[in-house]
């Protein structure tokens, strides 16, 4: 009880530090790490990764083409940047390219998405699928702060979006790899490195952290490829270590503020409620299929990947809450985007990312 007093103390203290002093017009920028949930086609750009989605019909609701995101149209992070009213963050391996012939090398103002689809928290995560795991992807960002590529001030005022460990645990029940560890260590082991990431991405100038939780991997139609799983219910194992994690992150989050100083700020984004209450309530949110995917084939349409051969794909992939085996419809993500920006604290907390980006630290770097 002591314990959670001095953390409301220095919480109200934090937040007299914070001044409401910009509006989400001039937000200055997001930067952007994770996994599928929010990758704008860094695996499109890497020809050293097999996890692609950088052939039709992805993307084929909104952008008319594949742009390397693993759904029809837009994520979770393209509906924010919109809702602030900035253009889409680019991936950070399209910049890298586009520069790679320059003298005069060229980086947005408005952020850089980092994220790698297949990726996780632990190294050892698809590395045999050349994804970007997400030590890697806060090296890169590191590389371009070090070389005053972006300037830590614009960091300091910037949201940092972050989401990964899905993969992880997915990863865990593959019937080809035996676990060294239970499932609470390992999900510890998880927690380690997110604790790592948000250290470094702090001494780099990060003040202002949006934290999202896993969504029910459990409930996946992927699931239908691995031994023992049900296929008539969410996977209850697979849930529980993502509740689990979901718990240690929500808990870092909260701590943001006595862990790393007044200045830094975090919000969580409970991203597994949301879709449970989608879930829960189908129709009210326009869904006529939580359970297939869309586009794939076999139990669930979660046996083949969307656009490989033997596909079939739905009339209407707004009625669907999945698009592919794995990933979430553009409708989906919208909803969930609509949650986050401006959704009360069942759905992000402790307050709302619209509220968030207005929120600007008086300290100085």
């Amino acid at each position: 009880m002591r314990m959670e007093k001095q953390l409301s103390l220095i919480l109200s203290l934090h937040f007299s530090l914070l001044i409401s002093a910009i509006g989400s017009s001039n937000f200055p920028a997001i930067f952007i790490f994770g996994d599928s949930l929010f990758d704008a086609g860094n695996n499109h750009f890497n020809r050293n990764c097999t996890a692609q989605a950088d052939f039709p019909p992805y993307g084929s609701t909104f952008f008319h083409r594949p742009t390397g995101r693993f759904t029809n149209g837009r994520t979770v992070a393209d509906f924010i940047a919109e809702f602030i009213g900035m253009p889409l963050q680019k991936p950070y391996m399209e910049i890298e390219l586009e520069n790679m012939n320059t003298s005069r090398k060229n980086f947005p103002t408005n952020g850089i998405n980092f994220a790698s689809a297949g990726s996780g928290v632990l190294l050892a995560t698809n590395n045999d699928s050349g994804v970007t795991p997400i030590q890697v992807q806060v090296q890169q960002f590191k590389a371009l702060v070090d070389e005053n590529h972006i300037d830590k001030k614009l960091v300091q005022e910037s949201l940092i979006f972050f989401e990964s460990g899905s993969n992880d645990i997915f990863s865990y029940f593959y019937p080809f790899d035996t676990p060294t560890l239970t499932p609470d260590a390992y999900v510890q082991s998880m927690l380690a490195q997110v604790t790592n990431f948000v250290d470094t991405i702090y001494k780099l100038g990060a003040r202002k952290i949006a934290v999202f939780g896993l969504g029910p991997v459990g409930c996946v139609p992927a699931r239908a490829q691995l031994p023992g799983a049900p296929v008539t219910r969410c996977y209850g194992k697979m849930n529980k270590m993502i509740k689990n994690y979901n718990m240690g992150l929500e808990s870092m989050t909260k701590a943001l503020p006595a862990t790393h100083g007044p200045y830094a700020i975090g919000v969580y984004g409970d991203i597994y409620k949301t879709f449970q209450i989608f879930r829960a309530d189908p129709k009210r949110y326009g869904f006529g299929d939580v359970e297939n995917a869309c586009c794939g084939y076999g139990t669930l349409g979660g046996q083949v990947q969307c656009g490989k051969e033997g596909y079939t794909i739905c009339k209407n992939p707004n009625e669907h809450m999945f698009w592919d085996y794995f990933h979430p419809s553009e409708r989906t993500y919208k909803l969930m985007s609509k949650a986050l920006w401006a959704g009360g604290p069942t759905r992000i907390r402790p307050f709302n990312l619209k509220r968030f980006v207005s929120l600007r630290t008086i300290d100085h770097i």
